[in-house]
């Protein structure tokens, strides 16, 4: 078995048992432990405690290993991959009942920078939607036994994904942003959870996806599923404290840097 694949299977086993605590603490009811960057971003003890049984997971099957999670920080290893994770993408869904919530883990090769990390194995688990996406380098992308790929023709215009950040001053540029989209789109998805968001690309169920602010852990294992699923992932504005992702299949990814990428 490949290292690859190896890594793949270790996020996916993970990442089951993380889901499966996320709806448990989710039927038990949430309490919010905390806000982050304003009052609507906001941290559950959920968060706290499903991070918490990751890193141990990873800890025991890989402790020379180093971690890069959402609510704890980043941890060096000495094995040259980093785990990247988000206990629970899509807090805000998670808080008010929307099942549009997921788990995400990617193994990366490298420092943990998005501008020069090797994405090895990904595992998106939305545990109340019953759906596990999963990816290894190499390999393909797979929702359990089927094989994903993206769209790769859009002849109605593009489904498109998006998300806007939680500081109100960002609202009118994010606006913006899509206002200058719309023209190539079919209609606009706008559903709070990024990796999720980024594996419906992967399946076929959006056709692009554009966001600005993204952290590592938001994007780090779906960027993974769309291009073992054939498409293409770009970070763009890299300069700026809030890049933009842009991801889709090829025609799509193209149309979007076009309209998006002032340096395209």
């Amino acid at each position: 078995m490949t290292l690859e694949l190896e890594l793949g299977e270790l996020a996916t086993e993970i990442a089951r048992e993380a889901g499966a605590l996320a709806r448990a603490r989710r039927r038990d009811g949430v309490r919010l432990a905390a806000t982050k960057t304003t009052l609507a971003d906001i941290v559950t003890d959920a968060d706290r405690e499903v991070e918490a049984l990751i890193r141990e997971r990873l800890r025991a099957a890989r402790p020379d290993d180093g971690f890069l999670g959402e609510e704890s920080g980043a941890e060096p290893g000495a094995s040259g991959i980093t785990w990247v994770v988000d206990p629970i993408d899509g807090t805000v869904n998670y808080a008010y009942g929307i099942p549009a919530y997921n788990v995400s883990i990617a193994a990366v090769q490298g420092e943990p920078d998005p501008e020069t990390w090797v994405a090895l194995a990904a595992a998106v688990n939305a545990p109340a939607l019953g759906e596990i996406f999963t990816a290894a380098r190499g390999h393909g992308a797979w929702l359990e036994g089927s094989r994903l790929a993206v769209t790769e023709e859009t002849p109605a215009g593009a489904l498109l994904g998006t998300g806007f950040g939680y500081d109100p001053a960002t609202h009118e540029g994010d606006l913006a942003t899509v206002a200058r989209v719309m023209p190539m789109a079919r209609d606009l998805r706008r559903m709070g959870a990024a990796a999720l968001d980024l594996a419906y690309v992967a399946a076929g169920r959006l056709d692009g996806y554009f966001e600005r602010g993204l952290r590592p852990w938001d994007h780090a294992a779906g960027a993974l599923l769309i291009t073992e699923a054939g498409g293409c992932v770009s970070r763009v504005d890299v300069e700026s404290t809030r890049p933009m992702l842009v991801a889709g299949g090829r025609d799509v990814h193209a149309r979007l840097l076009d309209i998006l990428d002032p340096k395209h």
